[in-house]
């Protein structure tokens, strides 16, 4: 039984890494989108790229990352509240961090490894984008400890094995 659970431990790590990707990749490609194809300012692009990544992440990391099966309304509404409270409190943190760092001129530095490097692919010159790339790293961390020790977290009892009724006491 000691084995299932180190498997079961790697295998949630290793979906979660899939989704992050993934997730990221949803709010970054939103993100440029917004910026690119609507003409939309940095701070509202990535607010709105948020709400997408939001979204995209509660389903992926209820369903197929912490596997919270449990579709019982009171359990859903307080993993949701929990979800879009962490999620608030990282919003905030990429919410403004982003911004506050493009206008510092954080992204200049690499503007400029890309012009020396050549390089001519309009999403390296994306306003904002390597302060997103920086911001993001720490707010998947932050998801990460949130909706693994708090959010999805599920609760054992000494001497019972919850691993056959298919729902997070979380």
């Amino acid at each position: 039984m000691e084995e299932k659970k180190g498997i079961a431990k790697y295998r949630e790590f290793i979906v979660y890494i899939i989704f992050g990707i993934l997730t990221t990749v949803v709010s970054w490609g939103s993100y440029a989108s917004f910026v690119n194809l609507c003409g939309l300012s940095v701070a509202l692009s990535n607010f709105l790229s948020w709400i997408c990544g939001v979204i995209f992440a509660f389903l992926t990391n209820k369903v197929f990352v912490f596997e919270s099966k449990s579709w019982k309304v009171s359990l859903l509404i307080k993993e949701i509240i929990g979800f879009v409270t962490a999620r608030l409190l990282t919003g905030v943190i990429e919410w403004f961090g982003v911004p506050l760092l493009a206008k510092a001129s954080f992204d200049s530095i690499f503007y400029r490894i890309a012009e020396s490097l050549s390089i001519g692919v309009k999403i390296v010159y994306t306003d904002g984008i390597y302060s997103k790339i920086l911001v993001s790293v720490i707010v998947v961390l932050l998801n990460y400890i949130f909706s693994k020790l708090i959010i999805f977290k599920k609760d054992k009892l000494p001497d019972t094995d919850d691993s056959d009724t298919g729902e997070s006491n979380a």
